[in-house]
């Protein structure tokens, strides 16, 4: 069994089981201490006693829900991407048009960035070797749902068929990483989504079926 599979097994039993018994308001405290803490710093110099310290809450409670660290830092995050995966989910509910699904998501996903900016700068500290380590990262149903967007397109010819499924899905999510991040480190003072029309259109250029 590897790391990544005990982390998520760990992460989907003894803690999430858990923590259906902390009091909501402890938890947003634990969560909204995460995203300060560890946003733009390696996180191997947080201890748990400024996590403990930020979201006023004891060193025990830390230990009690979470065990470590690390557990406690992808429990926390995949908590924050679950809530951003319902959102996508629910988007992608009642449209036919593949165009305005990958709109709505984008938008989503954007209106995302604007909202948790630390939350992003925290993902981007992750790398890629230990990345599946947030759970969600491997929800087959969230992925699937927007690979199926993304075939569909294909098959109508609209999206472009000439790659594999999953480069259009690393387009996509590239363009949102890589804007999502760079807007919050430029401190831009507009968001996003004020931009949203022309984005889209440019990413929609990038993976539409060449004319």
């Amino acid at each position: 069994m590897t790391k990544t599979t005990q982390t998520s097994q760990l992460v989907d039993t003894r803690v999430l089981a858990l923590l259906s018994d902390m009091r909501p308001a402890t938890l947003d405290k634990i969560e909204k201490a995460v995203r300060k803490v560890f946003a733009g710093v390696d996180s191997n110099e947080v201890t748990m006693a400024q996590i403990a310290k930020s979201a006023n809450v004891s060193l025990q409670t830390l230990y009690k829900y979470f065990g470590d660290k690390q557990t406690l830092f992808y429990t926390i995050m995949d908590i924050v991407l679950g809530r951003l995966a319902i959102r996508i989910m629910d988007h992608l509910q009642g449209i036919d048009s593949v165009q305005d699904r990958l709109r709505k998501t984008l938008w989503v996903c954007f209106d995302f960035v604007d909202s948790h900016p630390d939350a992003v700068m925290v993902l981007s500290s992750v790398s890629a070797s230990h990345i599946r380590n947030i759970a969600i990262y491997e929800n087959k149903e969230l992925i699937g749902a927007f690979l199926d967007v993304l075939e569909d397109g294909q098959n109508r010819g609209v999206l472009n068929d000439t790659v594999p499924l999953y480069i259009l899905f690393d387009v996509f999510m590239g363009f949102i990483s890589r804007l999502g991040l760079m807007h919050i480190i430029r401190q831009t003072d507009t968001p996003i989504n004020a931009e949203f029309d022309a984005l889209f259109n440019m990413l929609w250029r990038a993976i539409s079926k060449p004319v």
